[in-house]
């Protein structure tokens, strides 16, 4: 994070409240990742926009860094405990019937009790697991 500012994060995150409004708007569907993403992969039904929202999702920021001239990028080095993680939150993605942008953005916005748990519950686990990571006890 090192060009964090808190106007990034302000627009970053209007721009993608906006997004959402306008997702729910014209289209009557709530934006989602993981059940877009999904349903680009395994529907037939509604495929072109789902595979239209997925792209847009990779060329965003490469249009960002293209504009701002700024093409630094950094991943953590993969190791166990990433792919760990990753299949925990699919698994949990999974039950929870959303991911955190569906319930967290779209879900609290709409006032879904379900929703509410659901990003209490990953807040929680989020910080329980940093807390563990940092602390050296994963």
């Amino acid at each position: 994070m090192q060009n964090f500012t808190p106007f990034s994060a302000l627009i970053g995150g209007a721009m993608i409240g906006l997004g959402a409004i306008l997702m729910y708007a014209l289209i009557g569907r709530v934006a989602g990742i993981s059940g877009i993403a999904s349903n680009a992969i395994f529907s037939r039904q509604g495929r072109s926009w789902r595979l239209a929202f997925v792209l847009g999702l990779l060329l965003g920021p490469l249009l960002v860094a293209a504009t701002l001239g700024d093409f630094t990028y950094s991943t953590p080095p993969l190791d166990w405990r990433v792919v760990v993680a990753g299949l925990l939150v699919g698994l949990g993605t999974g039950w929870g019937a959303g991911c955190t942008s569906g319930h967290g953005i779209c879900g609290i916005g709409r006032f879904s009790p379900r929703s509410l748990v659901a990003t209490l519950i990953f807040m929680l686990v989020g910080m329980l697991v940093a807390s563990l990571v940092h602390g050296g006890l994963i």
